[in-house]
C-alpha cells in the first residue's frame, strides 16, 4: 500500500459476525416459498440471489450485501431468518463453498457493473482485450506513476485503464479531477497532463520525497459545475462502497470472473492486474 493515504471513516458495521435472529410478523409460508421476510433485508440492502443446497435439512438462501455473502435460513413458519454460520460438531462452516458459488458470479457482476457505470476516462484502445480501473487522484504522484508504469501494456494494446477520477487528496484535487472531466478531450487532456509530470515526479519519487503533481496545464476550476461534482461524488461514494481508501487503486476481473481490488502498485505487481505482456 502507497504511503499516501486518504482515510475516509471507517463504515458502521452492516451485519454482525455472530449469528442473528431478525422477527416479523407476517403471514406463515411453507419451505418451498420465498419467505415473504426475505423483503425486509432486500430493502435494507441484500441481495436474495437463492436458495442452496444446506447441511442440517434448513432451507438456505444465499445473498450478499456489498462484497459480503451472507447465508440465510428460514424458519419453518416463514416468520424469522437467521443470518450467519452453520457449524457442525466440529466448529467447522458446513455451508462455507455452497454459499460461495451460489454468490461468487452475481456478487461479480453487480460490483462490476458499478464500476462500469462510474464515471472515467480511457486511457488505451477500446479494442484492448483486458480492461483495468483504477481510482486516480489527479495530485497523487503514485498514481503518476502508475500511468506511467503502464504503459508498456498500453502502448501493446493489452489493457485499457479506466481512470475513475476522484478528487480527495488536496484541495485542489477535486478541482483538477473536474477540469479533466469536462474537458473537450479528457483521455488526451489526462494523457498530456500525467506525461507533463512524469519526468519531475520520478525524480523527487526516487529522492523518496513524493508531493503533489504540478498543474502543467491543468487550472483547478474554482467553482465546480454540479453535474462535474455529482460524477466526483458517485465516484468517492464508489470507492467508499468498495473500501478502498487510497489512490491509485486497481479493479479488474480475473481469469474465473471474480472482482479483484488492489490498494496502490509497486513495482512488479502490474502484471496481477493487467496480465502479462
Amino acid at each position: 500500500m502507497y504511503p499516501n493515504q486518504y482515510s475516509f471513516r471507517r463504515a458502521r458495521t452492516l451485519l454482525s459476525v455472530s449469528t442473528f435472529l431478525i422477527g416479523l410478523a407476517l403471514s406463515p409460508v411453507s419451505a418451498q416459498d420465498r419467505p415473504p421476510v426475505l423483503k425486509a433485508l432486500e430493502a435494507k440492502g441484500v441481495t436474495v440471489v437463492g436458495t442452496f443446497p444446506s447441511a442440517g435439512g434448513l432451507t438456505a438462501w444465499a445473498g450478499y450485501r456489498g462484497q459480503q455473502p451472507i447465508a440465510l435460513y428460514a424458519t419453518p413458519d416463514g416468520k424469522h431468518l437467521i443470518a450467519g454460520t452453520l457449524l457442525d460438531d466440529r466448529g467447522n462452516d458446513v455451508n462455507q463453498e455452497a454459499l460461495k458459488k451460489a454468490v461468487t458470479t452475481p456478487m461479480a457482476d453487480a460490483v462490476w457493473g458499478q464500476v462500469e457505470k462510474s464515471h472515467w476516462i480511457a486511457d488505451g484502445s477500446s479494442k484492448a482485450p483486458r480492461i483495468v480501473y483504477v481510482l486516480t487522484d489527479p495530485n497523487c504522484p503514485y498514481c503518476n506513476k502508475l500511468w506511467s508504469d503502464a504503459r508498456p501494456w498500453i502502448n501493446a494494446g493489452k489493457v485499457q485503464l479506466r481512470h475513475i477520477m476522484v478528487g480527495i487528496l488536496t484541495p485542489t484535487s477535486a478541482g483538477k479531477a473536474a477540469a479533466l472531466l469536462t474537458s473537450k478531450n479528457p483521455a488526451a487532456a489526462l494523457a498530456d497532463y500525467e506525461q507533463a509530470n512524469t519526468a519531475a515526479n520520478a525524480k523527487v519519487m526516487a529522492a523518496g520525497r513524493p508531493k503533489p503533481l504540478e498543474d502543467h496545464g491543468i487550472k483547478p476550476m474554482g467553482k465546480i459545475p454540479a453535474a462535474a461534482q455529482a460524477k466526483l461524488d458517485a465516484n468517492e461514494q464508489l470507492m467508499q462502497s468498495l473500501q478502498l481508501r487510497a489512490t491509485p487503486a486497481l479493479i479488474w476481473r480475473d481469469d474465473k470472473g471474480e472482482v479483484q481490488t488492489r490498494t496502490g502498485a509497486p513495482d512488479g505487481a502490474l502484471a496481477a492486474a493487467f496480465g502479462p505482456l
